[in-house]
């Protein structure tokens, strides 16, 4: 995993939802490297990370696990939006001694049904060796029904290459992945350590329906709501989700 690491104290890993990269979560990075050693990453598949053609929570754990033996970290404080929070849950359900607080933001651990298709009809459609700059790719973004803050955070991942622009992020192994990385295998664990879900008041990824399903795999969770926010509430409400986030990682 392509990482980037500030600050000092005790590690907190900051995990990236589908189609981010480690830029995502910088300001909440931001907030917190006074305190911790924060390390942003880039998944597989995203940013400057591997090129995969499999994705699946077992293997994205594995990939956290390595990167702190890498790091020479013994246990870290899991931050993840998300995909990134599927990530992070599913690393404390496989590697508990790893991990020593949990923090989700705006998912729960079930399956979820396809929602994605525009998105990925818009990326794939981009005609990288014709556009000739941001604006251009835009057009084409808006030509499809993307809305303007889902096309600018999407526009993050193009790039200049020698022949136009290219996708950094691996658009068919993400594709090829995609009922893995919407869908939650089954654990026979729990996380039993310090937890919290943090979900958005507009936002449906984590409704009444979930809780059960929350609480058999996380059964100390704590849950707060930002109301106001959709799924993006670290970027809409920043400075309260940053809050949120510290207060619970500063406290026993």
């Amino acid at each position: 995993m392509h990482y980037t690491t500030n600050g000092s104290g005790p590690a907190v890993i900051l995990i990236h939802g589908l189609f981010g990269d480690l830029d995502n979560l910088k300001a909440l990075g931001k907030t917190l490297e006074d305190s911790f050693t924060v390390v942003r990453v880039d998944v597989a598949n995203h940013g400057n990370s591997e090129h995969v053609s499999s994705m699946t929570y077992q293997t994205l754990a594995d990939d956290v696990k390595q990167l702190l033996s890498v790091l020479n970290i013994s246990d870290a404080i899991l931050v993840g939006h998300s995909m990134g929070g599927k990530i992070a849950m599913a690393t404390a359900l496989l590697y508990p001694q790893c991990v020593s607080k949990l923090v989700i933001a705006d998912i729960a651990p079930v399956a979820y049904t396809s929602r994605h298709d525009k998105v990925f009809n818009a990326l794939e459609t981009m005609p990288l060796t014709e556009i000739n700059n941001r604006r251009d790719a835009l057009t084409h973004m808006r030509s499809l029904d993307i809305d303007e803050g889902t096309a600018q955070f999407l526009l993050k991942s193009l790039k200049r290459s020698e022949h136009g622009f290219e996708w950094k992020m691996n658009l068919a192994g993400l594709k090829q992945s995609y009922n893995d990385i919407i869908g939650w295998p089954t654990f026979t664990t729990q996380f039993t350590g310090p937890c919290l879900l943090i979900r958005g008041g507009d936002s449906d990824y984590v409704t009444s329906a979930h809780r059960s399903a929350i609480i058999e795999q996380f059964p100390t969770v704590k849950a707060k709501t930002i109301e106001g926010t959709g799924h993006w509430l670290h970027a809409q409400k920043t400075s309260i989700f940053n809050r949120i986030v510290k207060d619970f990682l500063m406290s026993n």
